[in-house]
């Protein structure tokens, strides 16, 4: 007896399979989409849903106007997504947390609460402060750096010119007198002569030093180095300690202020400082909130936290002002941060302006002096 094969399982079972497969790509497709969203991107939008939202709009026709108005297509795909979850009758803090390159954990924390609370132009508004503060912080430490690491390349950059396109015209000259040369012209000379010689393989070196040196710093050993410099090297060890206890206390000022419970509020910190130590410690400060131990214990424990710090935390659990005190701490270090920048940056740029006068130096007076060396010579 023949055996009669339905076809039409097969056919729905691919069908299926073809819309999974669509709907896994469209995923892919927005995900790359939302990685060319910047933070500026995301301050706008929250600036503009919270002036709609306060003007009496629902939360889904002002996410329609702000679909239309974007001029950036990644976050109109994103805006569109969210439309879709809420119109769905999903929470909008679910939709946002769908897209976490955009909307750390913080965000949706808060969001989430505010959801709760009925205040969502409120958070938003204090989102938008808390944003723009953080980024006005990254401005200035990226300013207070920029001038040296541009005068360290500079100088490096003049001196591969000088050693490659200078010092070979007196190489002739030089050869004459060889034994009378200053060592530094002659440690120049041999350093002149294996750049331009040997050019291929000191590139070739020099790529893979650095994507060795790339690939350590990616893995766990590498980030850990990373954060032990950070937090220990005397220099830097200030900081970036302040640097994250701004963020970390103006965070949980936020989150705690608008009823977003503790160890979510911890674990929305982690998100937002790029330490492994920093974050152990956070850690730590969770292990102690589960055994019902305040936050101010886990703060005094750590070497590396101000006794100031432990001091307001818990003068702010025994008051039960702890999210007002945060927010204060959080101000007065970001002050203090901005001041030792601006210092940093006043003290740098004469320093490397003398290192590099220095190296010139040295340059330079190894070729003048075998020149008079040599005119001498010459009368």
């Amino acid at each position: 007896m023949p055996i009669e094969i339905n076809d039409h399982d097969g056919k729905a079972k691919t069908a299926t399979e073809k819309s999974s497969l669509s709907e896994q790509a469209g995923q892919i497709w927005k995900q790359l989409n939302a990685r060319k969203i910047s933070s500026i991107d995301r301050m706008l939008f929250t600036e503009q849903l919270a002036l709609l939202l306060e003007t009496g709009i629902n939360l889904r026709e002002a996410l329609q106007l702000l679909q239309k108005q974007t001029g950036n297509p990644a976050m109109a795909d994103l805006i569109v997504t969210l439309i879709d979850n809420i119109t769905e009758g999903k929470s909008f803090s679910y939709a946002l947390k769908l897209y976490p390159k955009v909307f750390d954990s913080s965000y949706v924390s808060l969001v989430a609460a505010s959801e709760k609370g009925g205040f969502l132009p409120k958070v938003l508004k204090e989102l938008l402060a808390m944003d723009d503060k953080r980024q006005r912080l990254q401005s200035t430490l990226v300013s207070a750096l920029t001038y040296p690491v541009f005068l360290i390349v500079f100088s490096f950059a003049v001196v591969v010119f000088i050693l490659v396109a200078v010092f070979p015209k007196f190489a002739d000259m030089f050869s004459a007198i060889y034994d009378q040369l200053p060592i530094t012209t002659r440690v120049l000379m041999g350093i002149s002569d294996l750049f331009i010689q040997q050019w291929p393989y000191i590139l070739g070196v020099f790529a893979i030093f650095l994507l060795v040196f790339r690939q350590y710093l990616s893995s766990e050993k590498g980030r850990y180095l990373i954060a032990l410099i950070k937090l220990k090297l005397p220099f830097m060890r200030g900081i970036f300690i302040e640097l994250y206890l701004v963020n970390s206390l103006r965070l949980m000022g936020q989150a705690l202020g608008n009823g977003v419970p503790v160890l979510e509020t911890l674990g929305a910190c982690r998100d937002i400082v790029n330490n492994s130590l920093y974050r152990n410690f956070i850690h730590r400060v969770e292990d102690k909130v589960r055994e019902g131990s305040g936050i101010a214990s886990a703060f005094k424990d750590e070497d590396f936290i101000p006794s100031m710090v432990y001091q307001m935390v818990a003068t702010g659990e025994e008051t039960g002002n702890l999210s007002l005190v945060m927010a204060k701490v959080a101000d007065f270090y970001e002050k203090r941060l901005e001041q030792r920048l601006s210092t940093v940056a006043k003290v740098a740029e004469p320093l490397m302006l003398v290192v590099m006068g220095a190296i010139v130096g040295i340059l330079v007076s190894s070729l003048i002096l075998p020149i008079f060396s040599l005119s001498k010579a010459v009368h």
